[in-house]
């Protein structure tokens, strides 16, 4: 893969994010953030492309012209599907954008329809309807939907403080997820990176659940998206850095070339999830009292600690890709 098909699978995938307006700030912050951070891997300025995509809506046939073989095609197809799908559900717009891409990039419906199908797959399976409020306050169940006021936000009528799971129970919880996305990382599918961002969600669910708070899917999001972790801007982290490593499309010899590849990137993934639990069963464990800037800071401090944590799971996480079935990765979501 040359740097000019590096540059357009990166202008596809920021042209599906804004697709459908990325109103949440958060979110575009994030995206821009990791923009900033892959611009010197790159090679080019990642940053202006940004800008690019954001202000001038670059022609998309231009862009596609740009990928030379089948193969980069169907990835810049796969790594837009798994944008669209990275916060949830596909919208109208997401889905119209998807549709014009396949066209551009000369891919027949049944294939674009398969690939669409898989990746839903995995994001629904992190999907779960909201407990009955059982006498909750209404602002008590919006999670950290309105931050600044997360503090006067108190349960009434729950159980706070009192998890249904024991401390070695949430303990074993947060390092499964994050050994399991660690691992995931690792392995050179596509679809394999689609299944990280689920996982977490169904991580925080959990953990918001046990604490006996009702709890869905916007639940977890919003406290994701309030510790500054978007879940667009990551998993762009996510694709882009394998692309880095030529782990993608075929380039990257499988398995045992990614290993070394793709440690740092393994160790993000594990101390992102494994931060972003801690806080999480502090945040539910408490009664829900943190403001927004006391979980962001918990949350720097936590993973700055698990990025040095995670080399001394290398091994585990070595062993857990290679028990991995991508042919089963929503069940693995819906498992937890």
């Amino acid at each position: 893969m040359n740097q000019q098909e590096f540059r357009s699978i990166l202008t596809i995938a920021l042209m599906a994010a804004f697709a459908d307006g990325m109103k949440d700030e958060r979110e575009r912050a994030a995206v821009k953030r990791v923009a900033d951070a892959l611009g010197p891997e790159a090679g080019f300025d990642m940053p202006g492309l940004y800008r690019e995509v954001l202000l001038s809506k670059p022609d998309l046939a231009q862009v596609v012209s740009g990928l030379q073989s089948a193969e980069t095609r169907q990835l810049a197809y796969e790594m837009a599907v798994g944008v669209c799908d990275a916060d949830g559900a596909q919208g109208p717009a997401e889905r119209e954008f998807l549709q014009r891409l396949a066209g551009a990039l000369g891919l027949s419906g049944a294939a674009a329809a398969a690939t669409s199908a898989e990746a839903d797959e995995v994001a629904d399976a992190a999907a779960f309807e909201a407990e009955p409020t059982s006498g909750v306050d209404a602002g008590a169940t919006t999670g950290v939907a309105a931050a600044a006021g997360v503090a006067a936000s108190t349960a009434a009528g729950t159980v706070t403080g009192r998890a249904t799971m024991s401390d070695a129970e949430l303990d074993k919880l947060i390092m499964n997820a994050s050994v399991t996305n660690a691992a995931l990382e690792l392995l050179p599918e596509s679809i394999a990176s689609m299944a990280i961002l689920p996982l977490q969600v169904r991580l925080v669910y959990r953990i918001g659940k046990s604490y006996g708070y009702p709890m869905d899917m916007s639940n977890a999001k919003d406290f994701i998206a309030t510790l500054g972790v978007g879940l667009t801007g990551q998993y762009i982290e996510q694709f882009g850095r394998k692309l880095l490593g030529g782990l993608l499309g075929g380039i990257g010899g499988g398995l045992g070339r990614s290993l070394g590849r793709q440690a740092a990137s393994s160790g993000m993934s594990f101390a992102t999830t494994y931060a972003m639990g801690r806080v999480a069963q502090r945040y539910y464990a408490g009664g829900r009292t943190l403001d927004a800037a006391t979980l962001k800071q918990t949350f720097t401090g936590l993973l700055e600690e698990a990025r040095g944590m995670a080399p001394r799971y290398r091994e585990q996480i070595e062993q857990k890709a290679a028990t991995i079935d991508t042919r089963s990765l929503a069940a693995l979501v819906r498992q937890g």
